[in-house]
């Protein structure tokens, strides 16, 4: 950055050789062209100077937004054209009394003025580039993280769940009471089954229970008397005499 601005302050040096041998050029113009005493000489030479010392004015007081800037723009802008208009009449006088004609004592002035306008614009933009340079720069605050802060324990309060409600007694039909077939009578019925010609007697001991026991859960009527035995002869009644 200091480079840079010694670089500026050296180009900064060189247009102000520049504009002051504009200044010259125009001030000895008027006073050559003025009358030979010192009050008019001297009123002459009042206008390049005025210009001179308006641009160092500009060139090294910082500008600021607001109307005071303003007025001072304006105020540079009048004085440069009052010393313009003066400095181009007295120079194409002073062109054509010493030998310049046609067109060129009225374009002389024109070169002059022109080298004073942009020599005065480039003091003005170095001068601004070199304050903007040499103002530090705003300072930027460090942004500071801190870690979050251990979380407190938290106690939680007991969850009472809520109690159950009270089941109301369910009142059960009373079964109906079955009274189980007893054993004894599957057994004389499978026995009964599988010999269906055979006697209560057979019945009872192939089904091993008695024989009154048989004869209770047998399904149909068996009598104890084999259907093999032999049928006793019937006794002829006896005919009354």
């Amino acid at each position: 950055m200091t480079k840079n601005i010694l670089q500026l302050k050296r180009i900064g040096w060189g247009v102000r050789g520049v504009f002051a041998l504009g200044i010259s050029a125009s001030l000895a113009g008027n006073v050559l062209h003025a009358a030979d005493n010192p009050v008019s000489k001297a009123i002459s030479a009042w206008s390049p100077l005025a210009l001179l010392l308006t641009v160092e004015l500009i060139s090294r007081i910082p500008t600021r937004r607001g109307w005071m800037t303003v007025a001072r723009l304006g105020a540079t802008a009048v004085i440069a054209g009052i010393a313009a208009w003066v400095s181009y009449w007295h120079m194409a006088g002073v062109a054509a009394r010493y030998g310049e004609t046609g067109a060129s004592p009225y374009l002389l002035p024109f070169s002059v003025d022109g080298l004073i306008v942009v020599a005065s614009i480039s003091l003005v933009e170095i001068g601004g580039r070199i304050r903007a340079l040499a103002e530090p720069a705003p300072a930027v605050t460090p942004v500071v993280t801190t870690a979050p802060a251990a979380a407190e324990p938290v106690t939680l309060a007991p969850v009472t769940e809520p109690e159950p409600a009270a089941e109301r007694p369910v009142t059960k039909a009373p079964a109906k009471r079955v009274t189980p077939r007893p054993a004894s009578a599957e057994k004389v019925a499978r026995a009964a089954a599988k010999s269906p010609g055979a006697s209560v007697a057979e019945i009872a001991k192939k089904a091993g229970v008695s024989v009154s026991t048989a004869r209770r859960h047998l399904p149909t009527r068996v009598t104890d008397a084999s259907p093999s035995a032999p049928v006793p002869a019937e006794t002829p009644a006896l005919v009354a005499a």
